[in-house]
């Protein structure tokens, strides 16, 4: 049966079966898969992925820790992914709006002793064809829209969402009847915020002993400017301006080959203020005396934006569940000082593969073996860096600077609330002032940003962002928040308009790039993002 209750009139569909199924291509689920099969050529591995080719909605800052990727493929070096280049400088700088100041860099972040910068998406492409070569069968543009179980309520495998539905539910002339994928295990590797993790996290209640997981959005572009200003393997972090005191955020600058440069802002989705633009805060720090020089008379390539999963070790859920494993960012392995998560995707891929060829596919026992990793170690010696910037600026870089030096030794472990209930009503709101300066720098706006993600989708196809109940969204939300769907999606894809008979929202489900961040950040947990049309969605190039 399937996840939804079976409807007897339903349309026949087609059954693939394998030992194990992987539900996305992303750093976690390719190298989970390479792994197996490294183990044993004999068991049967599919991974299937929502966007249209490999890495096509994989986007990350990403300077690498190369040791599991070493472990994983030990002469990958001889031939390295496609956007590869060895840090050599590292610096780190508090912004002020109009000035800098160098600071040192904190241990974390150290980057220039191995460390590789990469296209995440560029990565995860280079992959898949290495995972092909050993048997494993990878599906792109096929996104899974339900999960299958069986009568105990054990997870069999995963529902290809059907294709050639019309936006009114009817089937259109080339509809076709998604197929059922079943397995002996299924592996989620669904990215941050999974959503179909987020429905087994509740209907078999992963997170009983874990604080609600917690995220930030990552905005991201890549640029070419002329090769004379870019310093191959140069990082560049940080924090302050445009920020206020108790907003988490800072920014990414990657110096990579043939005059290209990766840049971004992660803003924490515990902010308060019901008026913050996380899309504005980027473009606000990409206008700064120290960043605008570099990407003057250049051209914007690339853009896009994703939910980047930091809840860490307090907000870890169950791993396990009856046949299937969370893995990567869907089960919230990111270290959080170090921004850094692909390090960690590969770990636990790696060890989710050891632990199913070692128990004859049986996911019991993964749990355990994981919490006893060093993944786990690394985490929880962080644990308490980013709950801590909840206080405020200045109490987050003392309290990170003690963490550090005691290597999260500390007797206490601080704890995570949704990132929806941090938000104020606007009678309560602080109201920080936003120092912002007139900008030039391109995109002018966030439909122009849509442009650079290359996102297509279908517009006769259901609406892929589920409002339980759009009346609250012109009444309680419009008088309580003023509307902050239509300020922190990076894409604008909601927006409320007027008409005669009053205000409605719209749903421009056309703009989006996936990112997730209605589904974490609305406070009345009332927006569901579920999978679009397969191939649907962003269109990276390199990010």
């Amino acid at each position: 049966m399937s996840e939804h209750s079976p409807n007897p009139a339903e349309v026949e569909r087609d059954v693939m079966e394998y030992d194990v199924v992987t539900v996305g291509a992303g750093p976690a689920g390719l190298s989970f898969a390479i792994r197996l099969k490294q183990i044993n050529p004999e068991i049967s591995v599919c991974v299937i992925e929502k966007s249209s080719t490999i890495g096509a909605h994989i986007l990350s800052g990403a300077v690498i820790e190369t040791g599991p990727l070493d472990a994983l493929l030990p002469n990958w070096r001889d031939n390295p992914p496609p956007i590869c280049v060895p840090v050599t400088q590292d610096e780190f700088w508090l912004l002020t709006k109009e000035g800098a100041r160098r600071l040192p860099v904190p241990p974390g972040m150290n980057n220039h002793h191995g460390n590789v910068i990469v296209s995440l998406g560029a990565t995860c492409a280079w992959l898949a064809p290495q995972a092909e070569a050993l048997g494993v069968e990878i599906y792109a543009g096929f996104a899974a829209s339900e999960t299958l179980h069986d009568a105990d309520g054990r997870v069999v495998g995963v529902r290809i969402g059907d294709m050639g539905v019309a936006k009114d539910g009817s089937h259109k002339p080339g509809y076709t009847a998604g197929i059922d994928i079943r397995a002996k295990v299924t592996v989620f590797a669904e990215g941050a915020r999974g959503h179909l993790t987020k429905r087994l996290i509740k209907r078999f209640g992963l997170d009983a002993n874990s604080d609600p997981q917690g995220y930030s959005i990552g905005i991201k572009e890549l640029w070419q400017v002329p090769e004379d200003r870019v310093t191959p393997g140069k990082v560049v972090h940080s924090f302050g301006w445009p920020a206020d005191n108790h907003t988490y955020g800072g920014s990414f600058l990657y110096h990579l080959d043939k005059g290209r440069i990766a840049l971004g802002y992660v803003s924490g989705l515990d902010y308060r203020d019901p008026d913050y633009k996380p899309w504005e805060a980027f473009q606000q720090w990409k206008n700064h005396p120290t960043v605008k020089p570099l990407l003057e008379g250049g051209n914007l390539v690339s853009a896009g934006a994703r939910a980047i999963v930091t809840g860490g070790w307090q907000s870890l859920p169950k791993v396990e569940m009856p046949g299937a494993l969370l893995i990567g960012d869907t089960a919230g392995l990111l270290n959080v000082p170090k921004i850094k998560g692909t390090h960690q995707a590969i770990r636990s891929g790696m060890l989710a593969a050891e632990h199913l060829a070692a128990s004859e596919l049986a996911p019991e026992g993964y749990d355990a073996k994981l919490r006893a990793s060093p993944a786990m170690d690394e985490l929880k010696k962080v644990r308490n860096i980013k709950p801590a910037f909840k206080r405020g600026l200045w109490f987050g870089m003392l309290n990170a600077a003690w963490e550090t030096v005691t290597g999260g030794l500390s007797p206490w472990t601080l704890k995570n609330k949704p990132d929806w209930s941090s938000l104020q009503k606007l009678e309560d709101a602080e109201k920080p002032k936003r120092d912002y300066v007139d900008r030039t720098l391109a995109p002018r706006d966030r439909l122009a940003g849509v442009y650079f993600a290359a996102t297509e989708h279908d517009e006769d196809q259901p609406v892929h962002l589920k409002v339980a109940d759009t009346s609250i969204c012109v009444t309680r939300c419009a008088e309580e928040y003023g509307n902050p769907c239509t300020r922190f999606c990076p894409a604008g894809v909601y927006e409320i308009v007027e008409e005669a008979e009053g205000k409605r929202l719209q749903i421009n489900a056309a703009n989006c790039v996936h990112c997730k961040t209605c589904d974490i950040k609305d406070p009345y947990e009332i927006i569901t993002w579920v999978t679009p049309e397969g191939g649907s969605g962003p269109n990276y190039q390199n990010l």
